[in-house]
């Protein structure tokens, strides 16, 4: 996205204003709030992106590598999951709010093509900037005075330095979720995908990357077995738990170890993440053991 996004002048002057914010109000209804809208739509974001990304599967790491024809069915996927997620029906162009037919469009460049069916009518602008690890959400009545005059071989026009102005944001500059296996050097990412077995490669997976919360998606993506979450749990003496414990190394979840995590003074994860953390002192072994986890202190 550019780096100098104007702001917005979609005030009560403005004569968009009455229906873009009411578009945006029932936007942010459905998904239950502001605040549930950012979550929310920042995860279906980088979800759509990494299951085309594929790294486990590909060994790509970031969207410059996917084809051209991988690129756009991001937009498709992202347009399918926003409808899903707002509840949203499928229109004469992408969905219908408000009795109002209105197109999405997605980039990760920094702009969007605005189709001649989409002109005069609200359009849903969703970009995803994987440099900056930041998204926006935002609206705009695709006027043609908002649009450039040059048109691709499609005949779409992209939004024009004036059209910018007249976006009113939702998600502005909004955190977005780096792709995990950007952050883990490459040799990691070897040692992590030469385990022969799915348990295999959730201990190296948690004993190359301490000390940072794990979504449960990038688990199941290393796993690639349905029970997964049973190698996560102590499992006999034969689970990624009990393997790393052996090593000294804590694997806890963010909805049952909450508190140790806490004490340890790690990086808080929610109900879906987990981290492991190789204990470094006979307290941090005695912390484990009164939440009743046994480790070996080698």
């Amino acid at each position: 996205m550019k780096t100098n996004v104007p702001e917005s002048i979609v005030d009560f002057s403005h004569r968009d204003h009455s229906l873009l914010t009411a578009i945006a109000g029932e936007i942010s209804s459905r998904a239950g709030g502001d605040e549930a809208l950012a979550a929310k739509f920042s995860t279906m974001l980088r979800q759509c992106v990494d299951d085309v990304i594929m790294t486990p599967k590909t060994g790509r790491r970031s969207y410059d590598e996917l084809e051209k024809t991988e690129k756009t069915y991001i937009g498709t996927r992202v347009e399918i999951e926003l409808r899903a997620m707002l509840r949203l029906p499928k229109g004469k162009l992408d969905t219908v709010i408000l009795d109002q037919d209105v197109d999405i469009k997605n980039t990760m460049g920094n702009n969007w093509m605005i189709p001649t069916e989409a002109v005069d009518h609200p359009c849903i602008l969703v970009a995803a900037d994987e440099t900056r690890a930041q998204c926006f959400l935002g609206l705009v009545v695709a006027r043609l005075d908002y649009l450039t005059l040059g048109k691709n071989k499609d005949s779409k026009r992209s939004i024009s330095a004036l059209g910018f102005a007249n976006i009113l944001w939702l998600l502005r500059e909004q955190p977005y979720p780096p792709n995990f296996w950007r952050t883990v050097p490459s040799d990691a990412i070897e040692r992590i995908f030469d385990g022969k077995s799915g348990n295999q490669r959730m201990v190296n997976l948690f004993r190359e990357v301490q000390n940072e919360p794990i979504t449960r998606d990038v688990v199941e993506a290393v796993a690639q077995q349905k029970d997964f979450m049973r190698r996560i749990r102590s499992d006999n003496g034969r689970g990624t738990r009990d393997i790393l414990a052996l090593e000294g190394i804590l694997l806890l979840s963010g909805d049952y170890d909450a508190v140790l995590i806490e004490q340890l003074g790690l990086k808080s994860c929610s109900g879906s993440e987990f981290i492991s953390h190789k204990a470094n002192s006979k307290e941090e072994i005695s912390l484990a053991a009164h939440h009743g986890i046994k480790i070996s202190d080698t």
